[in-house]
């Protein structure tokens, strides 16, 4: 089986402009995504709207296609990477440009759902939520959360608290019953790549603003990879303050 990775990066950002773009430790962010996902796929690829960020990764050696300006979602962006490059994989990987230390063991993790089931549509990493970080960042709405089935499947996400504690005070439910939350991290089968990104957006996406609902509305199984690593997604400024305090750890 055949992967390979997609990097969809957007220079427009409402709150961090030219995020892609930043300095970290000598280094862009874009730079660092690419050559940590590059550790665990043979081909790895940059998908870009903006000449700034295609110069970027050229120069750094990189591979980068340009993409329309107009795409919803980088799922969306992947796609059409994917058509671009001329690709044959048999699984694309969606990495995101604003984790610039994501872990190559956590897209093999991801990767696994393939491998060992060949009919896995869709896939994505989970982190097992600690209770230690108490109960602000379990109901923070920007960390969605996903509740699966016996086999590891997603059920559902929500920027609400998935699944609900009766009879327990908010503050006692991270301690109460298991929680996940989602990274945002997908594979995807090319073919079922090509039929998710032509479906309309549905109602329950719609609401959370969650684009793996529509997948899920439609019937389309999410197969889950659960990770321990930590990660950190750079949304603004401050993301970025934390990223160097962490690289200079």
């Amino acid at each position: 089986m055949k992967f390979i990775g997609i990097i969809p990066a957007r220079y427009a950002s409402t709150r961090f402009p030219g995020k892609p773009l930043v300095d970290i430790g000598g280094m862009t962010m874009i730079e660092r995504v690419y050559r940590q996902a590059s550790q665990a796929l043979e081909r790895v690829v940059v998908a870009t709207d903006d000449n700034r960020i295609l110069d970027a990764v050229k120069a750094f050696g990189g591979e980068v296609v340009m993409t329309s300006p107009n795409h919803n979602s980088g799922t969306d962006r992947c796609y059409e990477a994917y058509i671009n490059c001329a690709s044959d994989a048999d699984v694309v990987v969606n990495i995101q440009g604003d984790e610039p230390f994501i872990a190559p063991s956590q897209i093999d993790a991801v990767k696994e759902c393939f491998t060992r089931n060949e009919s896995t549509p869709i896939a994505t990493l989970v982190r097992r939520f600690d209770p230690a970080l108490g109960y602000d960042a379990l109901f923070n709405p920007n960390t969605p959360k996903v509740v699966l089935d016996s086999d590891g499947n997603a059920l559902y996400f929500s920027r609400s608290v998935i699944p609900y504690v009766r009879g327990k005070q908010h503050e006692q439910w991270s301690e109460s019953a298991t929680f996940y939350t989602h990274v945002g991290l997908y594979a995807y089968r090319a073919d079922i790549l090509a039929r998710i990104t032509a479906l309309p957006r549905s109602p329950l996406e719609i609401a959370e603003s969650l684009e793996q609902l529509r997948w899920l509305q439609n019937g389309y199984r999410i197969a889950t990879a659960v990770t321990a690593e930590p990660s950190v997604g750079i949304d603004t400024p401050q993301d970025l303050d934390r990223a160097l305090a962490m690289l200079n750890q």
